[in-house]
């Protein structure tokens, strides 16, 4: 039997069975379905110096300190922090030469009775890789997708035993750990947003690719990174804020990207219903851009994103191909306006039917979808020489066609959609669920994509002035595709 289909119980008895491993589980919420499965395993005695619930919030307080969330990665942390200590206090002197210490953590919030709450938690682990050495953390976000409590349990426990078990066979193979994880318990039952290595001897393991490798897995929809390309949790991270997205290929970012944006946030910050000070301004990458055959360049993966740091943005990776299921996603974590910025070859895209052919009520069920809630679509005008060149060269469009005004632009009042769609487009242009960017900057608007990327890896006479200068520099210090000669 290979180690990825060893069940939760074979994992938990290999643990047990270890005489090298001994440490503290401390669970509160779904009860302690993880400390369980060691308990039933067998030789759990030499495994387990303690097990604990602080499941009252006094108590919890009392114990850990206060928190102001008890479903948080701040308690969590404090959870692990506290136990950890308190074996390296009690237990060096007598074990810390024989056993490499580590305390197990989760606060979970699983369905409460009414079936009306959010199904998620925190969990984590610090562990030493040898006796008397400094410890690592693996931490990580879920969300139960189960509509039973007691299945939430359960799956939590699953989970637990599979954190642990990767966390001291897996740390050097991030794709072994991230398939480990949904052992037993597959992809339909939890969701991992959020994961995170930290520790002196996991430095080579860079959380941006961990991140990206549970997309690819289908464990989540999406990963965030903010601007400094630290691994954030979607929902703690757009709590209480409006928000304001825009999608592309980004490789690299270029003036336009910039120009699109910033004209857009101008816009959205003046709605009545808009707090300008919060407000979550991010970019998007969606796997589909990623990579060719299926195969993701992490090189390719980690360069744009750090070019997008490097302009101050933070980044969302998902899964989310339609715009419309993007749309459901960020009204899951955003209870405020959110507003979509795109070209109005983007906008054209959305038009074609075929993308909707799966869903029942087709275009229509997927437009109510994407502009459900106070969702609006902010759309940067394009060229008609440029819109001409986009239909011809990746059939965008091709079901529309555009009536150019007297400067040469095209926008969403002059865009003509095909005859069956032109009540539909009308019904959502007049409604204000879209809205045109306005002072775009003409110079920037005839740059195409391909083109610049050709240009930078070429390194083409004057490749420098089609990007922002942050941008260009952080390309020539590292280097970033820069074609072979």
């Amino acid at each position: 039997m290979s180690e990825e289909q060893l069940s939760a119980g074979h994992k938990a008895l290999i643990i047990n069975l270890d005489p090298t491993k001994y440490g503290t589980f401390a669970e509160i919420g779904a009860g302690q379905e993880v400390a369980r499965h060691f308990f039933v395993a067998g030789g759990a005695a030499g495994t387990i110096a303690k097990s604990i619930s602080a499941y009252d919030m006094q108590f919890s307080d009392a114990i850990y300190g206060k928190a102001r969330r008890y479903v948080s990665r701040e308690r969590l942390v404090q959870m692990m922090e506290h136990e950890y200590g308190l074996l390296e206090e009690r237990l060096t002197e007598s074990r810390g030469t024989e056993a490499t210490f580590f305390a197990f953590g989760n606060t979970v919030a699983a369905l409460n009775y009414k079936k009306t709450n959010e199904c998620h938690g925190w969990m984590g682990i610090r562990f030493q890789l040898r006796p008397g050495s400094a410890p690592h953390d693996v931490i990580l976000h879920v969300r139960m997708l189960d509509r039973d409590n007691s299945l939430q349990q359960e799956a939590i426990g699953f989970f637990g035993v599979n954190l642990i078990y990767g966390a001291f066979h897996f740390r050097d193979d991030p794709d072994a750990f991230i398939r480990s994880l949904a052992d037993s318990v597959g992809h339909d039952r939890i969701a991992v947003d959020m994961i995170e290595f930290n520790g002196p001897e996991l430095e080579n393991v860079d959380n941006r690719i961990l991140s990206l490798k549970l997309v690819e897995a289908g464990l989540t929809e999406a990963v965030m990174f903010d601007r400094n390309g630290h691994v954030e949790q979607p929902a703690e991270t757009l709590y209480k804020k409006s928000c304001l997205i825009e999608r592309g290929s980004l490789r690299p970012l270029t003036k336009v990207n910039v120009d699109m944006l910033e004209k857009a946030q101008a816009q959205f910050v003046k709605r009545e219903d808009v707090d300008s000070d919060h407000v979550k301004v991010f970019m998007e990458l969606t796997l589909s851009t990623l990579g060719s055959e299926g195969k993701i360049d992490h090189a390719d993966f980690l360069a744009r994103i750090d070019c997008i740091n490097a302009c101050g943005y933070d980044v969302l990776v998902s899964n989310l191909f339609e715009y419309y299921k993007l749309s459901a996603f960020l009204r899951r974590n955003v209870n405020k306006p959110i507003g979509l910025v795109m070209g109005l070859n983007n906008l054209a895209d959305i038009l074609k039917e075929k993308y909707y052919a799966k869903l029942e009520g087709g275009i229509l069920e997927a437009l109510g979808i994407l502009f459900k809630d106070n969702i609006k679509i902010y759309a940067y005008p394009i060229e008609n020489e440029n819109f001409e060149r986009y239909r011809k060269q990746i059939g965008v469009g091709d079901n529309v066609e555009a009536d150019a005004a007297e400067d040469g632009l095209i926008d969403i009042d002059n865009l003509l959609v095909a005859d069956n769609l032109r009540n539909l487009y009308k019904y959502v242009r007049e409604n204000g669920f879209l809205e045109s960017i306005k002072d775009c900057d003409r110079a920037n608007m005839g740059l195409f994509s391909r083109d610049i990327f050709e240009k930078v890896q070429a390194r083409s006479p004057g490749w420098e002035e089609f990007l922002p200068p942050c941008v260009a520099k952080l390309i020539e210090e590292k280097n970033f595709w820069r074609a072979s000669t």
